[in-house]
């Protein structure tokens, strides 16, 4: 069982946190969801836009944000930053998955440098963030504590969208750990 950090460690840790490049960065972890609670970390994936990463779940789990329970384009993927995400799995690399988020990067997510409608190019795909908010859900309490819940979701938190940020598939590509993020 992954330790749960305190609200003290946690912002203890957010310095470091927040040392994540503001233009350009690295694409650290790739994870397909293929069915609920499964997680399968690859160096290499496709995005599609109509599946989001192939391989996902995302394409074919009923939704309630949606008003006929379909996938929810402004939900497609989901990014979270590297240090964020190693901060509240305390250091647990291999609880990381965990989080649910299929792109792991290390570049600042903040509102203030990747507003909604921002493009990121990723490999040859590019993403852009939409407006829904990300903001985690029971079982991120359950895998990571209650703290860290309060902690990603606090007004600093928002801002700094230390949950992390949805965003959509625009142009089909392919992406592999290691490839170069950035603005286009």
């Amino acid at each position: 069982m992954v330790r749960h950090l305190t609200t003290e460690e946690l912002e203890a840790g957010l310095v470091e946190a927040l040392g994540s490049p503001k233009d350009a960065g690295t694409l650290d972890m790739i994870v397909r969801r293929p069915e609920i609670n499964a997680r399968q970390v690859v160096e290499v994936a496709e995005l599609s836009l109509e599946e989001g990463v192939v391989g996902d779940n995302w394409s074919h789990k009923p939704t309630s944000s949606t008003s006929d329970n379909s996938p929810d384009p402004e939900a497609q993927l989901t990014l979270m930053n590297t240090r964020v995400l190693r901060l509240v799995a305390a250091g647990d690399e291999s609880h990381m998955p965990m989080a649910g988020d299929q792109m792991v990067v290390d570049i600042d997510l903040s509102t203030a440098n990747l507003p909604a409608g921002t493009c990121l190019q990723v490999g040859t795909a590019i993403v852009e963030v939409t407006a829904k908010p990300h903001t985690g859900c029971a079982k991120f309490v359950e895998r990571f504590g209650a703290e860290a819940m309060r902690f990603v979701n606090s007004s600093k938190g928002r801002e700094l969208c230390l949950r992390g940020i949805n965003a959509r598939v625009v142009q089909s590509g392919t992406i592999a750990k290691g490839d170069v993020v950035q603005r286009v």
